[in-house]
């Protein structure tokens, strides 16, 4: 199978319980566009932002969105869910296959600090397979600022990366470029779903290998399907996307190792940064 059809659910969501209104919404784009085979939310679409809402993993939310994945038999990315892991809380998101099996969990590596407070990091690149279509790698908002991260679900064998995001602030403009970049850096699709209003202001990015747009929503409710094509993305990291730059190959060969991996990560440059905490207040 070469195309995979992805529906991402840009939804006008409150931070609230929205467990039940995202199960129905679920439901009503599985009556709709019946070819659909995988269903993307924004992140913590479920709760919003309350970290007093977290819950062990599996849990009763996660069980909800297992039991719709399999009624609707859709692969499922439900956004996140903050998690707590006796005690420490992680932002994750679960991927639930179509027979409503979680087959994998995605801890956020990069909690936007220094504002999601009391957040850990996750240590693990995450990716999955689906039969007969590909490699699907799995990545949360402020992850993809850092293209440590895509690099490393790509050098795993990811061709597809699944990115719930939320984003309410000014720079998401940068955002749409980073995610572009991303595609085209690693020769990928990046699915980057994002809310609406009141929770986030949407602006959904789909993009292609090339680093093309496929899709970019609006600031409103929206439901983006796409069909993405495996066949396609091999043929760019064959030969290049319009025959140009092979830029994972080139990668692969280069001689060169980067010292900010290895004990650069503490050079003098980075440590005169200070202390990772919100700015204070302007006198």
């Amino acid at each position: 199978m070469s195309v995979f059809s992805i529906a991402g659910l840009q939804l006008e969501l409150e931070t609230d319980d929205n467990l039940d209104l995202l199960c129905e919404e679920i439901r009503k784009v599985r009556r709709r566009f019946p070819w659909l085979q995988m269903v993307v939310l924004g992140e913590l679409s479920a709760f919003g932002t309350d970290t007093k809402k977290a819950q062990p993993l599996p849990g009763d939310a996660e069980n909800q969105f297992a039991a719709v994945a399999k009624e609707t038999g859709l692969w499922l990315a439900p956004g996140s869910l903050y998690e707590n892991d006796n005690g420490v809380i992680f932002n994750t998101t679960p991927i639930i296959n179509p027979d409503g099996v979680v087959v994998a969990r995605h801890r956020k590596i990069f909690p936007f600090l220094p504002y999601e407070e009391k957040v850990a990091c996750g240590e693990e690149f995450t990716t999955f397979d689906i039969d007969g279509v590909g490699r699907f790698g799995v990545s949360i908002c402020y992850d993809m600022w850092f293209p440590e991260t895509t690099r490393s679900l790509v050098c795993a064998g990811a061709e597809v990366i699944i990115h719930p995001t939320l984003t309410n602030t000014v720079d998401r403009d940068v955002e749409l470029a980073i995610a572009r970049a991303n595609a085209a850096s690693n020769q990928c699709y990046f699915i980057d779903i994002n809310s609406a209003g009141p929770l986030a202001f949407g602006r959904s990015i789909v993009a292609g290998p090339g680093g093309e747009i496929i899709h970019q929503a609006g600031t409103g409710r929206e439901i983006i399907t796409v069909d993405i094509d495996l066949d396609y993305l091999r043929r760019v990291r064959e030969r290049g996307w319009q025959g140009l730059g092979q830029q994972l190959k080139s990668f692969r060969d280069n001689p060169v190792r980067y010292t900010a991996y290895g004990a650069g990560r503490n050079s003098p440059a980075l440590n005169a940064l200070g202390e990772l905490k919100k700015s204070p207040k302007q006198e």
